[in-house]
């Protein structure tokens, strides 16, 4: 423990140091400084192999914030929050843990020439025991989910209905399948009503891990 606070100490002094070095490589919302971000990523990875980090900004000139993951693996939630809670007070821009919420949430996400639509997914779930497991249903579901885009994409749409850290915590299975001629007959719903439906039975999960299938 106390050589991983070091280490975390080590990478907001770095942080401190440089952080007005990489904010001025911005061009046109992304940030060209790639060798300070590597090394970022390298100091992340030396806590805890499983961090990551992007940027975002608000609309305009507003608040970069910087937002730390951990790429859905549960065991390293405790080293996104000692990590985010011992971030210094730097002006403008703020460290967060986990994707939250998007309001609103995209239509469409993109993945070099492919553009992958929010209304071509449809989920189903059930609770069991208060353990949440959640089905997605896209067309001509592949038999190897490697390298799959819109595996990819759907998890973007999830972090994005839901939020990461409500992802990683409280739905304990997650399940892919071939969408259905009509899907409505077997009771599916159409992705982008996930958020409503979830909240609405949230109070029934108990928090716990994750485990893709």
């Amino acid at each position: 423990m106390i050589e991983a606070r070091k280490k975390i100490l080590s990478f907001w002094q770095q942080v401190e140091q440089t952080i007005d070095k990489l904010l001025t490589s911005e061009s046109e919302n992304q940030f060209d400084n790639e060798s300070l971000l590597l090394e970022y990523s390298k100091s992340l990875r030396s806590i805890d192999s499983n961090l990551t980090f992007h940027f975002e900004r608000d609309e305009g000139e507003g608040c970069v914030e910087m937002i730390f993951g951990c790429d859905g693996y549960p065991e390293s939630i405790n080293a996104v929050l000692s990590l985010v809670g011992a971030a210094p007070d730097i002006g403008g821009i703020s460290f967060v843990a986990f994707n939250h919420r998007y309001d609103p949430v995209p239509a469409a996400v993109n993945f070099g020439d492919e553009q992958f639509e929010l209304e071509e997914f449809w989920f189903g779930y059930r609770i069991e025991d208060g353990r949440y497991h959640l089905d997605i249903y896209m067309q001509d579901l592949p038999a190897s989910l490697d390298m799959e885009p819109r595996i990819e994409a759907v998890m973007i749409y999830l972090d994005a209905l839901i939020g990461e850290y409500d992802l990683m915590t409280r739905v304990t299975t997650l399940d892919w399948y071939a969408l259905p001629v009509d899907p409505v007959d077997f009771a599916l719903q159409p992705l982008s009503e996930l958020r409503n439906c979830f909240d609405q039975q949230r109070n029934q999960i108990n928090p716990i891990g994750l485990t893709y299938h």
